[in-house]
């Protein structure tokens, strides 16, 4: 059985843009993206633009245009966020069984998150857009939970995917981090979370005119607000403190912190190193992932991922970082 996206040669995504009402020039660009497939297509008489192919079956119509929704409630803020184009009135569209959105291409570079007046924009950009989340809540999208990315991605590998030979520690393991995870995670109420970008990460934003400029709403969520932060922390703990104080400064200009929830960021990290391997898993029926991941199926791999669990294990156990 082949994959929905092998069907998409370069000739059916002119096509498709032509269905959907765009007037290409024939110039494509595949873009670096696996979980859509995105291109920047040149057009008559127009700039280029962004078109992004839905993987089919991951999100309903409903959940997207919800997407699209937030993003255009933050452009309507005064936020930078790259939202969708309307095309006859409307930011999906379908072509050939695909669910189709074009965006407006933007320049920029990636924060450089060992510059303080960088993490201080970041954090004042991400309290504007968290006071936007926070005053409505989503009805399609989905909620963020250790269930759906921690535990149920950690029983989902033992069943099909960790080898036999490592079974043994990789269950042991499984266990403790959720034991861990779940303890500093004990007061963190789903429903109570607002709506996140949900994969704030440098590769989503663009830095431009000393202002970040976020893209691909594609993972927003329900969750806590830390979740938008914690993955701009790196280095040793005092670095880390040093770019958390800076983040919550700028954060605190325009919203309120909670400060409990820097506990849960190690266990919000240990679920995304878990839930990237169920991802990768998950999507190998795709072609265009063994060809990138090769090392995926490798017996190497996981026991660097049982090594790398083990110590982030640890970090689960140390004190939290402090506010300073």
């Amino acid at each position: 059985m082949t994959h929905p996206f092998e069907g998409l040669t370069p000739d059916c995504v002119v096509d498709c843009v032509e269905a959907i009402g765009l007037r290409s020039d024939l110039r494509l660009l595949a873009l670096n993206s696996y979980e859509n497939r995105v291109y920047q297509v040149g057009l008559e008489e127009a700039e280029p633009v962004i078109v992004k192919f839905y993987r089919p079956g991951r999100w309903t119509r409903e959940q997207i245009l919800e997407e699209h929704a937030f993003a255009q409630e933050l452009v309507g803020n005064g936020l930078s966020v790259v939202a969708p184009m309307e095309i006859h009135g409307a930011t999906l569209q379908e072509a050939q069984g695909f669910l189709i959105a074009a965006f407006p291409r933007r320049g920029g570079h990636a924060p450089e998150l060992d510059n303080f007046d960088h993490l201080l924009g970041l954090g004042r950009t991400l309290g504007r857009m968290h006071g936007v989340g926070g005053s409505a809540d989503f009805a399609e999208r989905i909620d963020y939970t250790l269930e759906r990315w921690l535990i149920e991605p950690l029983n989902y590998l033992s069943t099909e995917w960790v080898p036999n030979e490592l079974l043994p520690a990789w269950d042991s393991l499984g266990k403790d981090l959720v034991d861990r995870a779940a303890r500093l995670m004990t007061d963190y109420v789903p429903r109570e979370g607002i709506r996140l970008h949900g994969d704030c990460h440098v590769g989503n934003i663009l830095w431009r005119d000393d202002t970040p400029h976020f893209v691909d709403l594609d993972d927003c969520v329900t969750g806590p607000a830390i979740q938008d932060l914690w993955m701009f922390l790196s280095g040793d703990r005092a670095q880390r403190e040093l770019q958390l104080a800076e983040l919550i400064a700028g954060y605190t200009e325009f919203n309120d912190f909670d400060p409990r929830e820097i506990k849960w960021i190690e266990a919000l990290r240990t679920a995304r190193m878990v839930y990237y391997s169920a991802w990768l898993a998950r999507r190998w029926g795709d072609p265009a992932f063994p060809a990138a991941f090769p090392w995926f199926r490798k017996e190497r791999y996981w026991a660097d991922q049982i090594l790398a669990l083990r110590e982030q294990l640890a970090l689960l156990q140390e004190e939290p970082l402090r506010l300073l």
